[in-house]
């Protein structure tokens, strides 16, 4: 089976991109900071008999992405499904936030994105076969007032748009995952208070993984997991840019008075 790299891969979506590719037999590439945490995660699947590798990279560094590209762009062992999953966000707006964390957050969501995904792609063009998955967010479709999370997110959707056009013919695809509100660590690293994450818009990571891979099958571009998320994505679209601009501000003012 081919082999797949996953970025932050010892939780949430990529946790659960890895276990589903595990069962599937494939081997994996394992991408996070927490060497600990990649080893306990690689344990759990090489008893599924697959090989699963660990490489130990902050991606928000150049050592750490060069490190990763390196690991793409090795021919000797082939990587056929790149899941471009790790990102943050922070809860401080734009005008408060320390700058150097804007720019860590950047390189890891925007540069991590883009040069991996260049060492990926020469070799499955070459090939004739593969995929890349860029994780973005709903957030992405929107515009937010407060950070660049959404402004980051909206780059990867357009980015692996262009991207998907361009590899037409190739054998490779590309395509980007646009989940909602999915139950993992990610906010409470941001510092945000999402209360209790009950109710129809929060959705399970392997939920989220199962209907990507199912879009991924059926050539899909864009994947937005669930029916309610496939509707607000409609709703959307059909919004003028000003009112949905009053509508995320009124949103953003009401979690900053919980």
């Amino acid at each position: 089976m081919p082999t797949a790299l996953i970025t932050g891969a010892t939780s949430g979506i990529g946790a659960a991109f890895a276990a589903r590719l595990a069962r599937d037999g494939r081997d994996l590439v394992l991408v996070a900071r927490d060497g600990d945490r990649l080893e306990a995660a690689a344990a759990r699947h090489r008893e599924r008999g697959v090989t699963a590798e660990v490489l130990v990279a902050d991606l928000s560094t150049v050592e750490g992405r060069e490190r990763v590209a390196a690991r793409l762009a090795d021919q000797d062992a082939p990587v056929d499904l790149l899941v471009n999953n790790a990102g943050a966000g922070q809860r401080q707006p734009f005008l408060k936030a320390d700058p150097a964390a804007i720019l860590g957050q950047h390189d890891l969501n925007v540069t991590a994105v883009l040069q991996l995904t260049r060492a990926a792609l020469p070799g499955m063009v070459q090939r004739g076969r593969g995929a890349v998955v860029n994780v973005a967010s709903m957030l992405g479709l929107v515009t937010g007032s407060g950070s660049t999370y959404t402004a980051e997110k909206a780059w990867v959707t357009v980015f692996t748009e262009g991207l998907a056009a361009t590899l037409a013919g190739t054998g490779v695809r590309a395509m980007v995952l646009c989940p909602g509100f999915v139950r993992t660590e990610f906010h409470e690293r941001a510092g945000m208070d999402m209360g209790a994450r009950r109710g129809l818009l929060w959705l399970e990571a392997e939920r989220v993984v199962e209907e990507c891979l199912a879009d991924l099958a059926r050539g899909k571009v864009v994947s937005v997991p669930s029916p309610q998320y496939k509707a607000l994505a409609v709703l959307v679209d059909l919004l003028p840019r000003p009112v949905l601009r009053r509508v995320m501000a009124a949103a953003e003012r009401g979690r900053g008075r919980r």
